[in-house]
C-alpha cells in the first residue's frame, strides 16, 4: 500500500510519533541560542550580557565562528527535519542543507580549536577536555559522511549521519538538565560535573539512534526521483 493509498487517519499517528523526539531536540536549541546570542552581543561591542570569561581576552574570532556557525546549524538544521521541505525536488532542501552543513563544520572545528588551544575553564578536568575532543570531531565525521552519502544519492545513510551530527551539535541544551540534575541529587565535583555533561552527548545521540530505526523500511524507499531532487 502505498503513502496515498493510506487513510489520514492511520498516517497521522505514525507522523506524530516520528515529530516527537526531533522536537525535542529542537526545544533544547533554546539553551544553546540564547546564550550564544548574549555572548555574540557582548563579543560585538555591546552591553555585557553574559558572565565574564578571561579565556576569550586574547582572541575572540574562534569563539565568534563557533557562536555563530552554532545558531545557523541549529535554526537551519531544525527547519531541515520538516518533511514536507524533504520531498520531491524542493530545492530548498538541498540550498538549506548546504548552509546547514557548512555551518556545522565551522562549529565543530572551532569547536576543535577552543579546546585545544583557549585555557581550561575553571571547574572542568581531564574528563570533559576528551570528551569535547572526541565528540567535535565525531561531529565532523558525520557531516563529512552525510555529505558524502547525498553526492551518492544514499539518502538514507545522508539523513541518519546528518541526524547524528545534528544531536551531537545540540547536546549543550541537554547538558544544562543533566549537570543540574546530578548537582542536585549527586552534588557538585570536576568529575561529576564532566561525566553529567558527558551524559548529554549520550542521551541526545540515543535519542537520534532511536529517530533513524524508526522507520528504516520508508527511507529505503524513497523513489528515484525524490533521491535526483535531494543532490
Amino acid at each position: 500500500m502505498t503513502t496515498a493509498q493510506r487513510s489520514p487517519g492511520l498516517a497521522r499517528p505514525g507522523a506524530r510519533s516520528r515529530w516527537l523526539p526531533l522536537g525535542g531536540l529542537a526545544v533544547l536549541t533554546l539553551i544553546p541560542l540564547v546564550s550564544g546570542g548574549l555572548r555574540l552581543v557582548e563579543l560585538a561591542g555591546g552591553p555585557r550580557l553574559m558572565p565574564a570569561d578571561p579565556r576569550f581576552a586574547a582572541s575572540a574570532l574562534p569563539l565568534a565562528a563557533h557562536i555563530v556557525g552554532s545558531l545557523v546549524f541549529a535554526v537551519l538544521g531544525a527547519i531541515q527535519f520538516v518533511p514536507r521541505l524533504r520531498r520531491g525536488r524542493r530545492p530548498w532542501h538541498r540550498r538549506a542543507g548546504r548552509v546547514v552543513a557548512a555551518a556545522g563544520l565551522v562549529a565543530a572545528a572551532s569547536a576543535l580549536w577552543i579546546t585545544l588551544w583557549y585555557p581550561h575553564r575553571a571547574g572542568t578536568g581531564d574528563l570533559l577536555f576528551v570528551l569535547r575532543l572526541v565528540f567535535a570531531a565525531g561531529m565532523l565525521a558525520c557531516i563529512v559522511l552525510g555529505v558524502a552519502a547525498i553526492r551518492r544519492r544514499d539518502i538514507p545513510a545522508h539523513r541518519a549521519w546528518l541526524i547524528r551530527a545534528y544531536a551531537i551539535g545540540m547536546a549543550a541544551g541537554t547538558q544544562a538538565f543533566t549537570e543540574g540534575f546530578s548537582k542536585a541529587i549527586l552534588g557538585s565535583s570536576v568529575l561529576l560535573d564532566d561525566a553529567a555533561r558527558g551524559l548529554g552527548w549520550v542521551l541526545n545521540l540515543a535519542v537520534a539512534e532511536w529517530v533513524i530505526r524508526r522507520a528504516p523500511g520508508r527511507l529505503r524507499r524513497t523513489s528515484p526521483a525524490a533521491a535526483a531532487g535531494a543532490g
